[in-house]
């Protein structure tokens, strides 16, 4: 089957972005699948360099051509600039081409513009990573986004707990089909030594980060870390709620480091606006750095949750007020490292088993039990992990079951 997977990876250049799309395409090959990554979003490119939008697309056509090749998938890449509508990795003709004799669309985030050649493919299935957000964009009756989405021939969601009694995420008019993020195991192994032959940069997170001096390479750092954005976008309405973003969440539990001697460490953007609390955050006890600093790049990115200890991480709030079930991508490859995760419960411990390399938390006694266990046992909860991760992430698994169901 040849299958066109969409995504984000050259508009954001930087960070773990890349393995939230390119892993589908790596799982989909490894099912014997042809596949090709297609980036045609219509949005201008954003540099990361000089952190503006522009017209000139080589930076993240240099990006996107150097993280293809380092993944064993240098021929199999389509990128349509917006600004002059030039296509790179294949020409016009052979994208199209290309498109023409595709069997299944993935578009993935909803990121993919629908032009002519991609409707025309037998098959095309949307993939909503975004719970509750999208669902409230389609029940507030945004004509556009009603009419991308239907154009679509089913719809995939990372609400794995739609559906539920107690999951609030409306279907909007929609039959939503539960998925979850594909890991390619191979991709995340602890040994560095095993990752070297993956196409990895040798580059390391540089100081300040807690302990990495003192680490060796197969070494994590006592410290549990986590990726996130202090906001990502503005909150929406619904139903005369509001359903907010992660820094709702965190407030919730800014305290944490003040409760235990265990060391925290963020890699925190500062989101739109600039109003990350840096101040208030170190006050309380949290190490704040910079991901453009510290992850510019999917390897620097994979380094960083490899020498950490575990993962803890709260949601958004809009995730977690509804009860979606959403599960982070970034969740699933601290797992497949294994490394233990405490995270904020979204519903989905109504589908993934925890106490066992994976906790769910409501409470901050809940996130404090969490850290504890783990402290406790570390060595069970990280083979815990990454069992976990290759019973329920495994992109060969998770992928062949989305075929199944986008193709009946």
């Amino acid at each position: 089957m040849r299958i066109i997977v969409t995504g984000l990876v050259g508009q954001y250049a930087f960070g773990g972005v890349a393995w939230d799309y390119l892993q589908f395409v790596e799982g989909f090959r490894q099912l014997g699948h042809d596949v090709f990554y297609l980036e045609d979003t219509e949005m201008w490119p954003y540099d990361p360099i000089k952190n503006t939008i522009s017209e000139d697309c080589s930076y993240n056509v240099s990006y996107l051509r150097g993280v293809m090749e380092k993944l064993g998938l240098a021929d199999r890449w389509i990128y349509r600039s917006a600004p002059d509508a030039s296509y790179h990795g294949h020409t016009e003709a052979e994208a199209k081409q290309i498109c023409a004799t595709a069997d299944l669309y993935l578009n993935v985030s909803g990121c993919g513009w629908l032009r002519p050649e991609y409707l025309a493919i037998p098959r095309k299935a949307f993939l909503d990573s975004d719970p509750m957000f999208t669902q409230v964009a389609l029940a507030s009756g945004k004509q556009d986004v009603i009419d991308r989405i239907r154009a679509h021939d089913c719809h995939f969601t990372f609400a794995e707990n739609i559906g539920a009694h107690d999951c609030r995420v409306p279907d909007a008019g929609f039959h939503w089909i539960p998925t979850r993020q594909p890991v390619v195991l191979d991709w995340w192994q602890s040994a560095p030594s095993q990752a070297a032959s993956e196409g990895r940069a040798s580059a390391r997170p540089s100081s300040p980060l807690i302990g990495l001096a003192e680490a060796r390479p197969s070494d994590y750092r006592d410290v549990f870390t986590t990726v996130m954005n202090w906001v990502s976008y503005k909150s929406c309405e619904y139903n005369g709620e509001t359903w907010g973003q992660k820094d709702v969440e965190f407030l919730k539990f800014v305290d944490l480091p003040q409760k235990t001697a265990q060391k925290f460490e963020i890699a925190m953007g500062m989101g739109p606006g600039m109003k990350r609390p840096t101040e208030m955050l170190q006050q309380k006890g949290w190490q704040i750095i910079e991901p453009a600093e510290h992850l510019p790049d999917p390897w620097t990115y994979r380094e960083y949750l490899r020498h950490s200890k575990g993962e803890w991480s709260v949601a958004k709030e809009g995730y977690v007020k509804s009860r979606s079930g959403w599960f982070s991508c970034r969740s699933a490859c601290y797992l497949a490292l294994g490394r233990p995760c405490v995270l904020q419960d979204t519903g989905w411990s109504n589908i993934y088993p925890t106490a066992r390399g994976l906790f769910a938390f409501r409470t901050m006694d809940e996130a404090l039990a969490g850290i504890d266990a783990i402290n406790a046992d570390y060595a069970a909860h990280s083979q815990a992990a990454r069992a976990l991760a290759a019973e329920m992430f495994d992109a060969r698994k998770v992928l062949a079951d989305l075929i199944a169901k986008a193709t009946t």
